[in-house]
């Protein structure tokens, strides 16, 4: 079994390199660009950038201070469906596109840094339960990368796939009955067998073998449904089993309410 100091330091490695790539891609921006409407009704480029940078400074926050991030989750209680766009808009509208960057690179440099000193062990505070350090780094980078196919849909790039896809394929898996908890349902007792194709021939398996309930498809195809950056409908997953059918319908890797998703290509 790999070292754990070694697994969460490759895993904080993947996150520096999700946001790095990201942050070449955002880099040379125009103005205009920087304004281009997103996939997320009402957020533009720059509105991705803004939330990145504010949900690593609340990680940041969690890392350092529990106390100020209990307050932090206080205001998130207060108004859940608007918090983090508000904290988006508040940003955009006060700093200009260059001066975003700078803070979202400094931001998750901080955040970097505080994660890798973290004592083994650790376990921070969040809007759902506590996290340990590897988690936190795996929901950044799967964050990360969400918002990330956002700004590439908008500026019409098509991403190489990585092996980073496999953190955000994990926490989706992992994250099966939060979807059902959120939206008030019951999660099924029986375990689901996920097994995803990658792109350089290799699988990313998960969950008993012998499983009657099976999901199966392109590793990037449900990367893109867990996070809901499309449509069921547009993607090659596919479910045996009434239960993994349900699940396809309400998946999300995410914390926080229920998503509305993406309509299909079609209704667009």
């Amino acid at each position: 079994m790999p070292d754990a100091t070694a697994v969460t330091t490759a895993v904080l490695d993947d996150m520096r390199e999700e946001s790095d790539e990201l942050d070449l891609l955002v880099a040379g921006l125009s103005a205009s660009e920087w304004a281009s409407p997103t996939p997320a009704e009402g957020w533009t480029v720059a509105h991705q950038i803004a939330h990145l940078n504010w949900t690593d400074e609340v990680a940041l926050t969690a890392a350092t201070d529990p106390d100020a991030f209990a307050a932090e989750v206080g205001k998130a209680l207060a108004s859940p469906e608007t918090f983090a766009a508000e904290a988006a808009e508040e940003a955009v509208a006060a700093l200009t596109p260059q001066a975003l960057l700078v803070e979202w690179r400094q931001g998750r440099a901080r955040l970097q840094e505080a994660l890798r000193a973290a004592p083994a062990g650790t376990r921070l505070p969040w809007y759902g339960p506590p996290m340990s350090i590897a988690s936190m780094a795996t929901a950044r980078l799967m964050e990360t990368w969400a918002h990330g196919q956002d700004i590439a849909d908008a500026l019409g790039v098509t991403r190489r796939p990585t092996a980073r896809l496999r953190h955000v394929a994990r926490i989706g898996v992992r994250a099966r009955d939060y979807a059902y908890f959120v939206r008030g349902l019951r999660p099924p007792a029986e375990q689901f067998r996920v097994e995803l194709r990658a792109e350089d021939g290799t699988s990313a398996v998960y969950g008993p073998e012998d499983a009657a309930q099976r999901i199966t498809g392109p590793l990037l195809d449900f990367c893109l449904l867990v996070t809901q950056r499309a449509h069921r409908d547009d993607l090659a997953v596919e479910a045996v089993g009434t239960d993994a059918d349900r699940w396809l319908d309400i998946a999300q890797a995410f914390a926080g309410p229920a998503g509305a998703g993406r309509p299909p290509k079609g209704e667009r």
